[in-house]
């Protein structure tokens, strides 16, 4: 077996994981292959004290750790870190069956060598953060070479276990899988924790998929929270910047690394808030309700999903107030309506979508068309405006097949169609 593998890697040319990122990003990783010159791990070369950080050590060995405290008054965009403490309570609504309050919450981001949670792509940074003794308090470690890896996580699984709630962005998918796996890499089991997670990158794009250009953590904050970074290290540089220390021994380029991940945490407490918010629905003693027509009808409908009742009503009446919104909005609270048995505003809706197209008679209007054909049809037997609306659907998905190549199933809705047509005329020469 050992001969097969030494000739395997001859074929790939001996490389390793590490040594396909060097390649990919044209550095040469000295530290990380010959650790006998990274930074004594009883020592702190001066440069990192310029920017707080720290030696640390347990008795797995040591890293390095950085702890900023952020006083509760202190806002971060459009929230102040104080409202965790009354936003909280809302958060139970991802796990209806638990309560849940700020200390027990703990924020999570990573910075990792790569991307994937495979065995190659190590977190060089943790970054946590929590409320305690009336300050939110960012810990951001990290490891100067490979063989302080287990320390640092040694360090990190005794404070999974003072909080029941993981607050991340994506972290369900990558981050926590990615801790996961690098516990059972470093001898320290597999289950060091099971958390309630928290994982806010899913609502943000319930809420906001179509009314933000990205969902990526960076625009949501730019965009909804009023959060602007300054001079801020992009998160897609920071594993060169690590590779340029690991290289060098400078860890001067590392403090914007540092500090993106420390917005990084203040931002999902501030996503955490604004979530906690319209979940206990108060949203609005802190900040206006959406005026974006389409956020508005998702946040509605997200409310709905997590079993909230009244602000959903709120919203839902609000859009309703405005002139002209988007076919596809209209439609998707339509199907709202009628899955609630409210037929009165669906219908509304349906009309209203077909006459905000008059120019391009879209998939929404084609929808809102064959909707009401059935409503006329079904609910009051009215088969000359059932008629009416399902030959209006049928001339647009006619002339849909002549611009594009008819598929299965185009040909199966225009067959469809055809047979609705038929069934509504045999049905309204019965009525004559």
């Amino acid at each position: 077996m050992s001969s097969m593998r030494d000739r395997m890697n001859r074929l790939r040319g001996e490389s390793t994981k590490v040594d396909i990122v060097a390649e990919e990003t044209n550095i040469e990783f000295k530290s990380l292959a010959e650790p006998d010159q990274a930074e004594h791990p009883d020592r702190l070369s001066p440069g990192w004290a310029a920017f707080g950080v720290e030696l640390a050590t347990n008795e797995t060995g040591s890293f390095l750790r950085r702890v900023t405290r952020y006083p509760m008054d202190y806002r971060h965009g459009l929230h102040a870190l104080q409202e965790l403490y009354a936003a909280a309570p809302g958060l139970a609504a991802f796990h209806p069956s638990e309560q849940s309050a700020a200390e027990q919450i703990l924020f999570l981001d990573l910075e990792t060598t790569g991307l994937g949670v495979g065995a190659g792509n190590v977190p060089f940074m943790v970054g946590i953060g929590y409320m305690s003794k009336g300050h939110f308090v960012i810990e951001q470690t990290l490891i100067r070479h490979p063989a302080e890896e287990r320390a640092m996580l040694m360090y990190l699984a005794e404070k999974l276990q003072q909080f029941s709630f993981l607050s991340t962005y994506n972290g369900k998918t990558f981050d926590w899988p990615l801790v996961e796996s690098r516990f059972i890499m470093n001898g320290l089991g597999r289950k060091m924790w099971e958390p309630k997670h928290l994982d806010f990158l899913h609502p943000a794009r319930s809420i906001w998929r179509n009314t933000l250009v990205s969902c990526k953590l960076s625009h949501v904050e730019e965009e909804r929270l009023g959060i602007e970074r300054v001079d801020d290290v992009p998160g897609s540089l920071a594993p060169q910047l690590y590779f340029q220390y690991l290289a060098d021994g400078n860890p001067a380029p590392l403090e914007g690394v540092f500090k993106h991940n420390e917005t990084d945490m203040l931002s999902l407490a501030s996503l955490a808030i604004r979530f906690g918010h319209l979940l206990n629905g108060n949203i609005e003693a802190y900040i206006p309700l959406p005026d974006e027509p389409e956020e508005m009808v998702r946040t509605g409908l997200w409310l709905e999903r997590m079993g909230r009742k009244e602000l959903p009503s709120q919203l839902f009446d609000l859009f309703m107030s405005i002139q002209h919104s988007k076919p596809s909005t209209l439609v998707k609270l339509a199907a709202r309506d009628k899955k609630a048995g409210n037929w009165g505003r669906a219908v509304l809706l349906w009309q209203k979508a077909i006459i905000h197209s008059p120019t391009h008679f879209g998939p929404a209007a084609h929808e809102a068309s064959i909707e009401l054909a059935m409503y006329y049809e079904h609910k009051l037997k009215n088969y000359d405006s059932a008629l009416s609306y399902v030959n209006t659907a049928f001339e647009h998905a006619l002339h849909q097949s002549s611009l594009f190549r008819a598929d299965t199933k185009r040909k199966a809705e225009l067959e469809a169609l055809r047979n609705r047509i038929a069934r509504l005329r045999r049905k309204a020469l019965k009525t004559i």
